[in-house]
């Protein structure tokens, strides 16, 4: 920005590397963090564990305390682990050099509105090598509830989440009919992180 800091957190599913919530703070506290998480999780599955690095954000009562009521298992990553969290570590690499080095934000609005508009790019038309030259969209949508999954939230740190799913389930998490047609009962919502 051209005045202060911002901080940014995403939650990324690890296989397919689409980013599936996110939050821009202009503190470092953990309420954004947990405002991010809980969004993953209203849309999404809930992980059978995370992974994070020490972050205090990370290791707060209030952001543990989300993950102990979906009965999310904790794993978090000793010092200098960079490569526990490559994938997001890479994301944070491509979001700088391709989005905020090249623009002075003026303000948060403006640093949400033109970040909205960058992951909605990541996710929708960004080709990644790891993944055959697809999107992450095409991946996470073609693999939905086929394959296990994982996915990292970070916040200058790192968080991965895992979990084996390998039927088509219900956004409420119960094997069902509707769950292999699209489940009508909850537009909107995938099923899976």
């Amino acid at each position: 920005m051209a005045r202060g800091f911002c901080y940014l957190v995403a939650v990324m599913d690890w296989a397919s590397r689409r980013v599936l919530a996110w939050r821009l703070s202009n503190t470092l506290d953990a309420d954004f963090c947990i405002e991010a998480l809980e969004e993953a999780l209203e849309r999404y599955d809930a992980p059978e564990i995370l992974n994070s690095d020490q972050g205090a954000q990370f290791t707060c009562e209030g952001f543990t305390s989300v993950l102990a009521g979906h009965g999310v298992a904790i794993s978090m990553d000793g010092r200098g682990r960079w490569l526990d969290n490559v994938f997001i570590e890479r994301l944070w690499r491509s979001v700088k050099h391709e989005e905020v080095y090249l623009k002075a934000y003026e303000n948060l609005t403006e640093a949400r509105r033109e970040l909205g508009a960058y992951f909605e790019f990541h996710n929708r038309r960004r080709r990644h090598q790891g993944l055959t030259d697809r999107t992450p969209d095409e991946v996470c949508w073609a693999t939905l509830h086929r394959q296990p999954t994982a996915a990292f939230v970070h916040c200058a740190t790192g968080l991965i989440a895992a979990a084996d799913r390998t039927e088509p389930r219900c956004p409420r998490g119960i094997l069902c009919a509707p769950a292999r047609a699209g489940c009508a009962r909850a537009p909107g919502r995938t099923g899976r992180w």
